[in-house]
């Protein structure tokens, strides 16, 4: 075989790329320990001060929750080097205007957006033990800025690894299908975080008492919330997954879309199995955080399935034929 030397260009892109997957996964762990701040009851750790906690750099004598949201301070701190170290090196390995180094950028803008975010929570006392409105709303921003976040990371990395610009133009009916389906996905989390503070904040000590509670027209809104979220799970899952395969079997159908559309469909099935046993088994911290891990890869699945359906044609062509040529040189 004949096999040419890598590039110190392509080298330097192939890990970017490694990096900026690195990147996404670490970030991941971060928004699920942000959850178990939440679940823990943690998030007043360090009182109503931000960014310091109890009024110190460096907590002395913490109690258990100062720890824990002391830790995702110092996580989500490091997230945000971790980003400016991204953009940086997208600067550096990509051209001017590049669809890369626009993507890392939002990255950073959106972490930033992220932490202001959080310290309102805090600041506003919207921790702990608050139910009011405020913090609902809150949390529901708070939510929709981690999955834009997300989104901007996984397409950084998506597209770094090769893969064709997502076009909008000229793809019939493609574009309208799949925005649908993000927006569904949106309200669908957005109500799901209510309905994981509901169940943090008004925990039920048996399935038929917290059936009761949640169609009690004298209960809180926040639990009369909490259960619009199993059925918006269904509808919402539902028109996604028959979207997703509808475009990969008739009008998409590539190999690269039919393969993020099964794992789309496998993340959404182990969805569901964890949202019915988180309901059975009356909402334990772990299973909150793995329903949540579920609703963030099943966000970032049809993502990219959209972003790989939504692929530029001329690139993908492009992309066809240099791995063509690639694989006749080989030989």
């Amino acid at each position: 075989m004949n096999v040419k030397p890598e590039s110190t260009q392509t080298t330097t892109r192939r890990r970017f790329a490694a990096y900026a997957w690195g990147v996404l996964a670490y970030n991941l762990a971060v928004i699920l320990w942000g959850a178990y701040v939440r679940a823990s009851v943690s998030g007043n750790g360090c009182g109503s001060h931000w960014p310091l906690c109890n009024g110190e750099v460096i907590p002395t004598a913490p109690q258990l929750k100062t720890l824990i949201e002391f830790a995702h301070r110092l996580t989500s701190g490091l997230s945000v080097v971790l980003l400016i170290v991204l953009v940086v090196w997208a600067w550096r390995a990509y051209p001017r205007g590049h669809r890369v180094r626009r993507a890392a950028l939002l990255s950073v803008v959106f972490i930033f957006t992220e932490a202001l975010i959080g310290a309102g929570l805090v600041l506003f006392d919207y921790v702990a033990q608050d139910a009011s409105v405020g913090r609902a709303l809150f949390m529901s921003v708070h939510l929709l800025n981690t999955f834009v976040l997300l989104v901007v990371l996984a397409l950084t990395a998506w597209w770094a690894t090769g893969a064709p610009r997502v076009c909008l133009r000229g793809q019939g009916l493609v574009p309208h299908l799949f925005a649908l389906g993000l927006c569904a996905t949106l309200v669908l989390a957005v109500s799901g975080a209510i309905a994981a503070l509901g169940d943090t904040l008004f925990p039920a000590r048996t399935f038929a008492e917290g059936f009761s509670r949640d169609f009690s027209p004298a209960a809180h809104f926040l639990l009369r919330l909490r259960v619009i979220h199993p059925a918006l799970a269904l509808m919402a899952g539902c028109y996604v997954v028959l979207t997703a395969s509808y475009v990969s079997n008739f009008l998409r159908p590539t190999q690269r879309v039919k393969r993020l559309t099964a794992l789309l469909v496998t993340i959404f099935l182990l969805q569901l199995g964890a949202g019915l046993l988180n309901l059975y088994l009356l909402a334990p911290v772990w299973l909150q955080l793995t329903h949540l891990f579920l609703a963030d890869a099943l966000w970032l699945a049809l993502v990219l399935t959209a972003a790989a359906a939504l692929a530029s044609p001329a690139q993908q062509a492009e992309q066809s034929a240099t791995i063509e040529l690639h694989a006749a040189e080989e030989l």
